[in-house]
Parts: C-alpha cells; sequence; structure tokens
C-alpha cells in the first residue's frame, strides 16, 4: 500500500480504540520496551505525543528512562524559525512548552544540540513496515533529522499495531527504525 492509504487506514484505527484500550496499549509498550535490548542511554529524543492523533504515550517510556538513569539528558524537537527543519532541545524540569502550528508541543527554550550526540530517539509513526520503515505524517521532519544522527544511535517507534508487509512507496531518504515495539512485540530491524 501507499503511504497516503496507510495513513488514512491506521489514522481511522486508532480513532476506532477506546480510551480503556489505549491506555492498556500504552501500558504494554512501556512492558515491551522493558524487555528490549536497549544500550544504555546518556542522551535521549523523545517527543509530546499528540492526543488529537491518538499516538502513544511515549511520556511513559521518557520517565522510565529519567528514573532508570537520573543523570539522563533529555530532548525535545523543535521546529526551525525558517519551518524547514526540525532540532534537538536539551529540556529539564524547568522547561515550558507550546504547541506549534502542527499541534505538537515543543520547547520554548533551551540549548540546541546536535543530532549527532543522541543515543536514542523516539520516533512518532502511523504505521510501520516488516523492515522497519515507517509512514509518519508527510512533512519529512523526522526523516531529515535522523540522516544527521550518528550510526550508534537507535531509532525506536512504538506502535499500537502489527507491521503491514511493505511500504511499497518508500524513498530514498526514508530512514528505517532499528527497533519498533508493539502492544504484542518488539521488532528489531
Amino acid at each position: 500500500m501507499t503511504k497516503t492509504d496507510l495513513r488514512k487506514i491506521y489514522r481511522a484505527k486508532r480513532n476506532a480504540l477506546s480510551a480503556t484500550e489505549q491506555a492498556k496499549y500504552d501500558d504494554l509498550l512501556l512492558i515491551r520496551f522493558q524487555q528490549a535490548d536497549i544500550p544504555f542511554v546518556h542522551t535521549l529524543f523523545s517527543y509530546w505525543p499528540m492526543e488529537q492523533m491518538r499516538e502513544p504515550n511515549v511520556h511513559l517510556i521518557t520517565d522510565f528512562m529519567e528514573f532508570r538513569n537520573p543523570e539522563l539528558q533529555v530532548a525535545y524537537p523543535r521546529i526551525t524559525a525558517d519551518g524547514q527543519h526540525m532540532e534537538a532541545i536539551l529540556t529539564n524540569e524547568d522547561t515550558t512548552f507550546r504547541q506549534n502550528k502542527f499541534g505538537t508541543y515543543e520547547p520554548e527554550q533551551g540549548e540546541v544540540i546536535s543530532p549527532d550526540a543522541l543515543d536514542l530517539v523516539l520516533v512518532p509513526l502511523l504505521c510501520f513496515d516488516k523492515s522497519g520503515y515507517r509512514v509518519g505524517y508527510g512533512k519529512g521532519y523526522y526523516d531529515r533529522f535522523l540522516k544527521a544522527c550518528n550510526a550508534a544511535c537507535v531509532k525506536v517507534g512504538c506502535s499500537y499495531f502489527e507491521p503491514v508487509e511493505e511500504i511499497c512507496d518508500k524513498h530514498e531518504f526514508d530512514v528505517p527504525l532499528n527497533l519498533c515495539m508493539t502492544p504484542q512485540s518488539i521488532y528489531v530491524f
């Protein structure tokens, strides 16, 4: 299937989930993450899940990572002033977030760090395939950002649904995940 078709299907599938199902799946995703063979992480790049898109609650994973490593540095994405790129902003307990034009929350202030400094990136997605490629929201911000990450950086996705066989219109700029968690499984690519 094409990315356009998959976006329609998986948005509808997410919207069909009840709040109870979504909360259960979020808990199961955290358990899968805890079971995954994740190397020690010094710098995590997370994101604020969009409620209106019914995204998995990756705050649970970020909180677990901070509990596991109190010295963990956590960065969140912010769209650059020209609207063309995404940058990593280090955050702390005093960081304030604001909603941007896409409905995502991003840090208002903080130090910009290089994507090359990240050990693990939590990558939003609507669905993924059995080769680790994902369907995002179509703006290309994450693929451009992930290309700048170091080769050892672990790229992790979380999905409420199992993978599709193949995304038929992926292109040379798409960056595959290393791992993807679903409530039932851990996929390693």
